[in-house]
């Protein structure tokens, strides 16, 4: 009785618990033989991918492009301008997500993207800019939907604290949890976050062969920090960007230097005219003594 004692306490553990096994894959898998999947995922992320009311037709399309590539996201009606922001913690809450990217529209023509780690936060306010679509034709690349992507991040993320707390944001955000259900068990396309001009630059590459071939796929926008929040969208300032300018400033600035261009041709006139002498030069009025008047000269007087 022992010894059978002994065997099943091995084979389904003690007092008859069953043991959790993990699966080994084999080193060499026949592509058609099928890939056993883990029954349960550990890793829970889930972010909510929503906007407010007011946005662009381009900045729609971004939005949906971002929930075709990320299976572990969910999505939400649009929520009402007028709303106090803190309010996304209790729809996450209620949607089960713990990660959020809220797109907000302003003047029709600005878009500004919120980052946050729900509820405690931190979190951070982009401006979005030059941004383009998976359906335009020029990115001719494409993936398996609902693939795992490759994070890749430039070397400079680790050159600064914010710079590094944006990556290990980013990590969460966008890597698709290992083993999630909506997700498929390849690896095809890339996400790499680069920085230039102090700004962050996505881009979405489809990998084609072994060598590391690349072609993009889409969706393609750079992303301006302006400041980063202790909590969920709001809190302590923990970082401000100094070389921030915002859509209004700028657009007042060209308009500053086009009437600046029209009030220097103005003056440059009037200066011209005020430094022209009332005569070109001196004339000898002896010099028309023998000058002889024709019938036509009268005439013409």
């Amino acid at each position: 009785m022992a010894k059978r004692k002994l065997i099943a306490d091995a084979v389904n553990g003690p007092k008859g618990k069953k043991v959790k096994k993990d699966i080994i894959l084999q080193p060499v898998v026949s592509s058609d033989d099928p890939i056993p999947r883990q029954i349960k995922w550990t890793n829970k992320q889930r972010t909510l991918i929503f906007s407010s009311r007011g946005i662009s037709y381009r900045t729609r399309h971004l939005m949906i492009d971002l929930r075709t590539l990320m299976p572990h996201s969910k999505p939400e009606p649009k929520m009402d301008r007028k709303d106090k922001l803190f309010i996304i913690n209790e729809i996450c809450e209620m949607k089960n997500c713990n990660k959020c990217l809220y797109f907000e529209g302003k003047k029709k023509q600005d878009v500004y993207l919120w980052a946050s780690n729900v509820p405690k936060g931190p979190s951070v306010k982009f401006l979005v800019e030059n941004i383009h679509t998976m359906s335009e034709l020029k990115l001719t690349g494409n993936c398996l939907k609902g693939s795992r992507p490759l994070l890749s991040f430039d070397k400079a993320f680790s050159s600064e604290p914010h710079w590094q707390l944006l990556k290990e944001l980013f990590v969460q955000i966008f890597g698709t949890p290992n083993h999630h259900p909506k997700s498929q068990p390849f690896t095809d396309h890339v996400f790499t976050f680069s920085i230039q001009d102090n700004r962050i630059w996505f881009r979405n590459y489809q990998i084609l062969a072994e060598d590391g071939s690349l072609a993009e796929i889409g969706p393609r926008f750079v992303l301006n920090p302006i400041r980063i929040f202790a909590g969920s969208f709001g809190g302590a300032t923990l970082y401000q960007n100094p070389n921030y300018i915002s859509p209004n400033d700028f657009r007042r600035a060209l308009r500053r230097q086009k009437a600046d261009k029209y009030s220097h041709r103005v003056d440059t006139k009037i200066s011209q005219q005020l430094r022209k002498p009332e005569f070109s030069y001196q004339m000898d009025p002896t010099d028309e003594v023998f000058n002889t008047i024709s019938e036509n000269d009268v005439k013409r007087k």
